[in-house]
């Protein structure tokens, strides 16, 4: 089944230098962007990390400090990479927790003006374990009959995710075939950071989900011990939970001079 698009998707996947969203480094990237009249276009580069491959990474997706050594850095290629997902939805497979968050974290790190608020987010991963709990390479012999030849290519598992997901539209009659519909279905919690530091509670209202002031209001917290903030500014957290935690602050400021 083709995917009903109202705007153009992007699905993509990242090789990485490992798997801390907040320390690690992307070493490849490939994006396929679908438009809603059924244009494909594909992006696809290595990337110089800027920091040592360790051999457990390189055993698994093939790629070591030899093979980007001539490569771009993601400073070099942010903007081009901005521009090519400007107004799309994003998909990919165990992207919601993985791949977008590290992603995020590579675009505030080298200043690169991109608003991840502004799509829906498809993880065909999170599709495939509420129905079957497998995974991709099972996924795509499952809905697909097909062997996932070069797993961890980030373009082969890229288009096998983008396969994945029609074939799942196929299988599955109670999935919609509308973006924000399956982003809706993808999503996991109700997380304001990609981490899930903060999430919105039952009022929609910003809470801390982990450490000592689990469960209580961001902005009550700040305003009752102010340096709890730079606590978290100040420790090995992701930057975009950092960028979120600002915002809050900011606005609460703002309402404390109106």
């Amino acid at each position: 089944m083709e995917l009903k698009l109202k705007r153009p998707i992007v699905f993509f996947d990242l090789e990485t230098t490992g798997i801390n969203v907040s320390t690690d480094r992307i070493v490849e990237i490939s994006l396929l962007k679908i438009s809603p009249n059924g244009k494909e276009q594909w992006m696809t580069t290595r990337v110089n990390p800027g920091i040592p491959i360790p051999p457990k990474s390189t055993a698994i997706h093939g790629i070591s400090d030899k093979d980007v050594a001539d490569a771009p850095s993601f400073k070099e290629i942010a903007k081009k990479l901005a521009a090519f997902l400007e107004g799309c939805d994003l998909a990919g497979y165990n992207s919601i927790k993985f791949d977008i968050p590290l992603l995020a974290e590579e675009f505030l790190r080298t200043d690169t003006d991109f608003n991840f608020r502004k799509r829906r987010y498809v993880d065909a991963q999170v599709i495939f374990y509420r129905k079957e709990q497998r995974t991709l390479a099972a996924a795509y012999q499952f809905f697909c009959n097909k062997d996932l030849k070069d797993a961890h290519s980030a373009k082969a598992d890229t288009s096998a995710t983008y396969e994945v997901l029609k074939a799942q539209l196929d299988r599955y009659t109670d999935l919609e075939n509308d973006i924000e519909k399956l982003a809706d279905f993808s999503s996991l919690n109700n997380n304001v950071d990609f981490a899930g530091r903060i999430i919105l509670d039952e009022n929609g209202v910003e809470i801390f989900n982990f450490g000592k002031h689990k469960g209580k209001p961001v902005e009550a917290v700040f305003k009752e011990e102010p340096s709890y903030y730079a606590w978290i500014m100040n420790g090995d957290f992701p930057l975009y939970t950092k960028k979120v935690l600002t915002e809050i602050k900011l606005r609460a400021f703002g309402k404390n001079q109106e």
